[in-house]
């Protein structure tokens, strides 16, 4: 199985459109779209819900998602990792990580970490 990536609602819209454009067959939902949380989910909702489907966060929460990641790992409950996009890298940088990692990476390689891309050294 592949990984699928969440996009939080704060994430500018243009990362799933050219991911999905770049890369169709790679798994990408964004909150509030249909069958997924609604605009305005709680963070440890939204934790719940990547654990339950399988999803890995990718959002731009660099200050609450720790705590409530620490809160959600006390509780004795996993998650396949969470991606903090960088505010360094261009859009089509951080675009060009995801799909890197998403066509290079095991499916549990993530689990229960906080990532901030990129991964990869970028150059100048």
């Amino acid at each position: 199985m592949a990984l699928k990536y969440l996009i939080d609602e704060n994430v500018d819209p243009i990362y799933p459109t050219q991911i999905r454009m770049r890369k169709p067959e790679l798994v990408i939902r964004v909150i509030g779209e249909p069958f997924i949380p609604p605009k305005g989910t709680k963070d440890p909702e939204i934790l719940e819900w990547c654990e339950e489907y399988d999803f890995i966060l990718v959002t731009n929460n660099r200050k609450s998602m720790p705590v409530h990641l620490k809160d959600h790992l006390q509780a004795n409950r996993q998650i396949p990792g969470i991606f903090i996009l960088s505010a360094n890298l261009s859009v089509g940088q951080n675009i060009d990580e995801l799909i890197l990692i998403a066509e290079c990476s095991f499916v549990n390689e993530y689990q229960i970490q906080i990532i901030h891309l990129p991964l990869t050294k970028i150059e100048d």
